[in-house]
């Protein structure tokens, strides 16, 4: 009869809204959690009886809970560089202790006791290793290795290129005697680096042999016997630029390191004193990782000490075509399923893949005055369930009375 099933629908009415307050009071209890999606509850009428006439049985209703995993938080800025956020689609990719990948939106990740980058919950970011003989980047689950800022040793990178300009008096005497590493016109030193970060002082001499004609020569500072290199110079009469067939690069063997490929295209004679305007060397000695930078697109740079910075990392995004239907699971983090469809992995910034923002966190998506008007309403709902309920209950009542 009707009655029962009255009563039926205001129960199922209270559950409903019951599931309802459950999710309203997670969100506000996570609306500081980091990378955080509010939940919501979808109604679902249950229909029993379609009819016109007779009696009519109530259905009451149902619930579904819905994650909405799209929805983009604000952005806040940190002071660390390891806070990530996503501008944009996408996920990070993260592995448990036990191995398996995930994907999340809470990027607040700290350097734990292995120099690994994990987040809050537990969970270590996922990357591509960008060392040499690393195997390169690969948009695959197989490629991926934990990222670890505590494994870059001292690094000594070796000159390879360099670059000299400078001035030569025209108006100088020309040499007597044979140019050495004692006799000479005009010398200049540059500092190159060997293959072990030692620092190697080049001589850099020039002598002049006659009318717009000069002689070079490259010396070793700690060893000037014999030169790395000699070269002729020929200087326009007219504009005192460098003229054929004199080279625009010097190449100098450097002692236990490479052979150093030093530009001096722009090198000049003129009626003026011997004087250097561009002196510079590629390569350092031994240095220590200062600290991290991750670009746009998630390459993880390390940062040493002397300013030179080296690829590390590259930190992927995933995604998939429905993010509303993945599986959610503690800790703010993704599973895929088979409604939210395959993962997709790429670069940061290519595709429909949105950007990381380092020094950035992603707040959560709750707002809480929407949650607090919403809680309101839930409970004017289910008190009205209660009413209803209620009131079946009294008129069951009045039917017993009768039969007394």
């Amino acid at each position: 009869m009707g009655l029962f099933s009255a009563m039926t629908a205001s129960v199922s009415g209270m559950a409903a809204q019951a599931n309802n307050l459950a999710t309203i009071s997670e969100n506000i209890s996570n609306a500081s959690t980091t990378g955080y999606k509010q939940t919501s509850t979808l109604f679902q009428d249950i229909v029993d009886q379609f009819g016109t006439t007779g009696d009519y049985s109530a259905g009451g209703v149902s619930t579904t809970i819905r994650y909405n995993v799209a929805e983009q938080g604000s952005l806040t800025s940190t002071t660390s560089p390891t806070d990530l956020a996503i501008q944009g689609n996408g996920f990070f990719l993260v592995e448990n202790s036990a191995g398996a990948n995930y994907l999340t939106r809470a990027g607040s990740f700290v350097q734990d006791g292995s120099g690994n980058l994990v987040n809050s919950a537990g969970y270590t970011l996922m990357g591509y290793s960008l060392a040499p003989g690393a195997g390169g980047v690969t948009d695959s689950l197989s490629g991926l290795v934990p990222v670890n800022i505590n494994g870059a040793a001292l690094v000594a990178t070796p000159s390879t290129s360099g670059t000299f300009t400078a001035n030569l008096n025209s108006n100088a005497a020309t040499l007597t005697g044979a140019p050495s590493a004692t006799n000479y016109t005009s010398q200049s030193s540059l500092v190159a680096y060997d293959d072990l970060g030692n620092p190697v002082t080049l001589n850099t001499d020039f002598s002049k042999t006659g009318a717009n004609t000069w002689q070079v020569n490259v010396y070793n500072a700690a060893s000037p016997a014999t030169p790395l290199t000699t070269q002729t110079l020929t200087f326009d009469p007219t504009t005192g630029n460098l003229a054929p067939p004199s080279p625009t690069a010097l190449s100098i063997a450097v002692p236990g390191g490479n052979t150093v490929s030093l530009n001096i295209a722009s090198m000049t004679q003129l009626a003026s004193p011997f004087s250097v305007s561009t002196a510079t060397m590629d390569g350092n000695a031994p240095s220590k990782v200062q600290s991290v930078s991750i670009g746009t697109d998630g390459t993880l740079s390390y940062v040493y000490a002397n300013g030179k910075t080296v690829p590390a990392y590259s930190i992927p995004l995933g995604n998939v075509i429905s993010p509303d239907n993945l599986t959610n699971i503690t800790g703010d983090v993704f599973q895929v399923s088979s409604e939210s469809g395959s993962l997709v992995i790429g670069t940061a910034g290519t595709g429909a893949l949105g950007t990381i923002q380092s020094s950035e966190l992603e707040s959560s998506t709750v707002d809480l005055a929407t949650q607090l008007t919403n809680m309101v309403a839930t409970q004017s709902a289910y008190g009205a369930n209660s009413k209803a309920f209620q009131t079946g209950a009294d008129l069951l009542a009045e039917l017993n009375n009768l039969l007394k």
